[in-house]
């Protein structure tokens, strides 16, 4: 597979094999993953929650307790002032959530200067290569910070993963020394690149090439709005649908004109495989999030599903967002949950009909 980064004029975009599978426009409103300084405004013990002045009309949501035992930061009392990071970006009434327990991502490790845990990536299974890339990172860290070795760390030098881990520190420090010169809440400290996020969170399974346009081309602007249509057709003949709802988005796979030459069972089972990879694809490239479940054509062999399910882990294994594929419903339907961190595409490029608000119907003249 030959992957892809693309700098082009408000926007970066990822293609494998030249099929696009990822678009994110430039966006100045997008600031998932900046680290900025804030002001606690409201502390809700009863909600576990603080809201904090990032300098928007909204303020943003902070958990009061992190996630991790390992997290360094005292508690927060009204009117501080405090280092953040914008884990998920604000989205409809809700504001933008918050976390204290910042990170800094590089191609190898991802340092955490508000922490003190160890870790090694989950793709990593090899028990004794998992304990010596902790060891490795304990005697890097000494009791610093915290850091998680990631996939690509595998293989690498140790001198190598070090000198990377102390460039990420001396960043961090360098955040400290602007964050102690003060400035109105929702000043940003760093910002990060997009193209330079891609870069490193395709870093293991590799990037060919990096790309720099001065326009998109033909090829990428038709797959871009195939991204914005409800149907999209399969090469085989059959096609899906997307739905995009409140709480979450379906996908219903027809075969509509697909026909193998073979037994009914064969035909679904193909049409079914093939739907694989163009959901992973378009899931991947609209950045749906949240819930999302798949109805995928009947089948009667229990194998038939198992293939299915293995053939939609194998597609969304390139995916650099966490995502879950959690299996069948009693209805028959994949369930699977993917996590958000910027609106959806289709939020970027496209804005709600005038004339049905959004439902894509409008009353019939009589």
């Amino acid at each position: 597979m030959v992957r892809k980064i693309i700098c082009g004029p408000g926007f970066s975009a990822v293609t494998e094999d030249g099929v696009l599978v990822e678009y994110i426009p430039d966006d100045l409103t997008d600031q998932c993953g900046d680290i900025l300084l804030g002001r606690t405004d409201r502390v809700m013990p009863g909600m576990n929650c603080v809201f904090v002045d990032i300098g928007r009309k909204k303020s943003g949501f902070l958990p009061m307790d992190e996630d991790s035992e390992s997290f360094t930061g005292g508690k927060i009392h009204s009117g501080d002032r405090i280092l953040l990071q914008i884990k998920k970006e604000e989205t409809g009434s809700k504001g933008a959530f918050l976390t204290r327990d910042i990170t800094l991502p590089g191609s190898l490790v991802i340092l955490m200067p508000m922490n003190r845990y160890i870790g090694v990536s989950n793709r990593i299974s090899d028990e004794g290569t998992r304990e010596k890339l902790r060891r490795t990172g304990l005697e890097i860290a000494d009791g610093r910070f915290g850091l998680v070795m990631r996939n690509s760390a595998e293989g690498a030098e140790i001198s190598t993963i070090r000198q990377e881990a102390e460039m990420l520190y001396e960043v961090w420090q360098e955040i400290m020394k602007k964050a102690s010169q003060g400035g109105k809440p929702g000043r940003v400290l760093l910002s990060g690149n997009t193209a330079e996020r891609l870069r490193e969170d395709y870093a293991k399974d590799g990037v060919d090439e990096i790309l720099t346009v001065t326009e998109a081309d033909n090829q990428v602007m038709r797959q871009l709005r195939l991204a914005s249509e409800r149907t999209i057709r399969l090469h085989g003949g059959g096609n899906i649908v997307v739905d995009r709802c409140e709480a979450m988005t379906v996908i219903d796979i027809n075969t509509a004109s697909f026909t193998s030459g073979e037994s009914k069972d064969r035909t679904i089972l193909e049409t079914n495989l093939e739907a694989c990879e163009v959901i992973a694809q378009q899931v991947r490239l609209r950045n749906l999030s949240g819930i999302i479940l798949i109805d995928f054509i009947d089948m009667n062999e229990e194998r038939d599903r198992s293939l299915v399910t293995e053939r939609l882990k194998e597609c969304f294994a390139r995916d650099r967002i966490k995502t879950v594929i959690h299996g069948w419903t009693s209805l028959g339907l994949i369930e699977m949950t993917r996590k958000r961190t910027r609106a959806a595409l289709c939020d970027n490029l496209l804005e709600t009909c005038s004339a049905c608000g959004g439902t894509g119907y409008v009353r019939r003249e009589r």
